[in-house]
């Protein structure tokens, strides 16, 4: 068959895959008919957990919403994020930590760190006037056991109804993911830094 008459063939198709995928795609908009508040869970290995979870915040902030950001163990390194956030009156910003654990080698010095971002984070979670809330780095707290998970649940779930919570870094507790509405796992594939080339602005800073 020549390329011309195979054409229309090959268009025809597509359209009727679309179509049956369209159709498969409008049933199940048409069957989610909840709204309520989200909690949504970052984590894995691979790069893009908190970029994940400050596109949200810019998301919210495009709709007019107030968000709270408390930042658990980042807080030694200033970060372009935190430099354009700020710019917002909407955004409630905290970055609480002491720096990355192998940095401080400080178990009781990260746990009171921990403590004092989890009370801000907290009584976020108990005002309803917050829409969306990032934790980030969160899951790297809970790891290491400077707060209680079962503490970190009771909260979620006692929040107001409609406030969103995104939670983002690496090794997510089970029982996190379990109360979680939505969770993505960062895969690596392979990252600069393993070729040689330090934490840059715009990219890791």
């Amino acid at each position: 068959m020549s390329a011309a008459r195979e054409k229309p063939a090959l268009d025809e198709r597509h359209r009727q895959r679309m179509a049956r995928k369209k159709a498969v795609v409008d049933a199940k908009i048409a069957s989610a008919r909840d709204d309520r508040g989200v909690i949504v869970v970052a984590t894995g290995n691979g790069k893009g957990k908190s970029s994940s979870g400050f596109g949200m915040v810019a998301r919210a902030l495009g709709h007019g919403m107030r968000v709270g950001i408390v930042q658990f163990v980042k807080g030694r390194i200033a970060t372009g994020e935190e430099a354009f956030f700020r710019r917002f009156p909407e955004v409630d910003y905290h970055v609480m930590g002491e720096g990355y654990t192998w940095e401080t080698q400080d178990r009781e010095r990260d746990t009171r760190a921990a403590r004092a971002a989890w009370e801000k984070a907290r009584a976020m979670l108990e005002d309803a006037s917050y829409q969306l809330v990032l934790l980030d780095e969160l899951n790297i707290v809970l790891k290491h056991g400077y707060l209680s998970v079962e503490e970190v649940i009771a909260a979620l779930k006692a929040r107001p109804p409609l406030q969103h919570v995104v939670i983002t870094g690496r090794a997510a507790k089970p029982a996190l993911i379990a109360v979680a509405d939505t969770v993505t796992e960062m895969r690596s594939v392979k990252h600069a830094f393993e070729a040689g080339v330090r934490a840059q602005k715009g990219i890791e800073l």
